[in-house]
């Protein structure tokens, strides 16, 4: 090959490769929305009743969830945060402990993540505040929100620029209202209704993977 020939082929493969890393890096960039469908295993809750050594306590279940978020900066971004858990309230106090009412909670949060550095394994943390919706499946009983915040930390785990994993542990922070009428359960062995719960922080937490899909 001649030198002008070596030349004019050096400039072609530079003005070409030139070309295509800026095209890879915009579709890095413009991955900015993640949805992430996630399962979880949630521990504790437990719901003092007002002017009563009694409580209801949430027996430990499967939830489930999805989160939605959006690129702020390159280390920080938007979530929006729902989970769902059905479990079993057990009433417990100094005489019995076997009444049981179906127990459904729901958790609509707001916040951000901030996530620390590296490439295809980065650290986080996760703040939200909201609502969480409780209702009770008996008799008589009401549904009611109350406000509720979250601490969450984990790790995403990337193996390709749109597919990835999210392991969290989180802990909820639920503040419980007086005078709310939650539960209601009748029986041979207990007849109560329009149980009053004592206003406190209901405290839970859970560990969970979601599968992480990126737009």
């Amino acid at each position: 090959m001649k030198p002008g020939s070596r030349f004019l082929a050096a400039i072609t493969v530079g003005f070409v490769g030139a070309t295509a890393m800026p095209t890879q890096v915009a579709v890095a960039d413009e991955l900015n929305v993640e949805i992430t469908p996630f399962a979880a295993y949630r521990f504790g809750g437990t719901f003092d009743v007002e002017e009563s050594s009694a409580s209801y306590e949430v027996d430990d279940s499967e939830a489930l969830g999805l989160i939605f978020n959006l690129r702020q900066t390159g280390n920080t971004q938007w979530e929006v945060f729902y989970s769902r858990q059905q479990s079993t309230a057990r009433l417990r106090d100094s005489v019995a402990t076997s009444p049981t009412v179906e127990t459904n909670i729901q958790v609509l949060q707001f916040g951000g993540t901030y996530q620390g550095s590296g490439d295809s394994v980065r650290p986080y943390l996760a703040m939200t505040l909201g609502g969480t919706h409780i209702k009770a499946t008996a008799n008589g009983s009401q549904s009611d929100t109350f406000w509720s915040g979250s601490v969450g930390v984990g790790v995403h785990v990337s193996p390709s620029s749109r597919l990835g994993f999210r392991l969290e542990a989180r802990a909820y922070g639920t503040l419980m209202k007086s005078n709310t009428d939650l539960f209601c359960q009748t029986g041979p062995d207990i007849n109560v209704c329009a149980i009053r719960i004592d206003g406190s922080i209901m405290g839970q937490a859970e560990a969970f993977a979601g599968v992480v899909f990126r737009f």
